[in-house]
């Protein structure tokens, strides 16, 4: 009797003790859970370490040590800066940034800036407005438009090169959109209005000008033509040309009472024939 009181005893305080440590680990969280796509920072006593926890579960001091997690994953962050280009025409551009926590860096990054939102505020957002401005500096508001490839390639260079020290990399820049004063639109929708009228009229000069040269290479044509035609006209051939074409009848000239029938068919290299009278 007694040992079955005994081990009903003993059976329940493995069961108050069990629950009293999952209760105990639940609040103290022996363990660290770091996520996929994310890095763990840990500290002791609130002092960042130079340990970075990779993705899994991994154990830990309760109250001594702490765990922060970063994402590394690519982020995008849309931002809008104004700035002013070459010949003082305001720009307001609409950017996408796709950047990322370096994660060999990342408790660097922490203790240095902060989380993500920390990082957006305090470094992304001036950098890229700082960039921008230096880039659109160096050109016009017209190559900004025609130069927009190079423009980008110049913006993303500078922008990697700047927030590299601090453990954020770049991977793209992408100028979504471009915005010009009211003004300065009106006026190259006028010019390019006019270079379209340009090449139009260049397109209609120089159709005129084939055409023409088309006829008078036509005329010169017909000319030589002619000109060949002549050379190889003889008096035999004409007078063929007309026995073949002769309808049987001969013409008639008119003298006194009578009408005599006109013929005027001269022999191979002789004289005329005199018509009888």
């Amino acid at each position: 009797m007694k040992t079955m009181q005994s081990f009903k005893y003993n059976l329940a305080l493995y069961v108050v003790g069990g629950i009293v440590l999952a209760i105990a680990a639940l609040i103290l969280r022996p363990f660290a859970l770091v996520g996929a796509g994310e890095r763990g920072i840990m500290m002791r006593f609130g002092k960042v370490q130079n340990t970075i926890l990779d993705e899994g579960i991994h154990p830990i001091m309760p109250i001594v040590t702490s765990v922060k997690t970063l994402s590394v994953r690519v982020q995008k962050t849309d931002i809008k800066a104004d700035a002013a280009s070459k010949d003082l025409q305001k720009v307001s551009t609409d950017l996408a940034v796709n950047w990322n926590i370096d994660p060999a860096k990342a408790n660097q990054v922490f203790q240095q800036i902060g989380d993500e939102e920390q990082i957006v505020t305090s470094i992304l957002s001036p950098a890229i407005s700082e960039v921008l401005k230096a880039a659109t500096a160096n050109k016009t508001a017209e190559e900004i438009i025609t130069q927009r490839n190079e423009l980008k390639n110049e913006i993303d260079n500078s922008l990697k090169q700047r927030l590299e020290p601090y453990g954020v990399i770049v991977r793209d820049v992408s100028l979504i959109n471009f915005g010009f004063s009211p003004e300065f639109s009106k006026a190259i929708e006028a010019k390019q209005i006019a270079e379209q009228e340009a090449k139009q009229a260049e397109f209609a000069v120089k159709k005129a000008t084939q055409d023409a040269q088309a006829e008078i290479n036509r005329a010169k044509g017909q000319a030589e033509a002619q000109r060949l035609q002549r050379q190889t006209l003889t008096p035999e051939l004409l007078q063929q040309q007309a026995i073949q074409k002769w309808d049987g009848k001969f013409p008639t000239v008119m003298g006194g009472n009578s009408s005599l029938p006109l013929i005027n068919i001269a022999p191979p290299g002789g004289q005329p024939a005199t018509p009888a009278r």
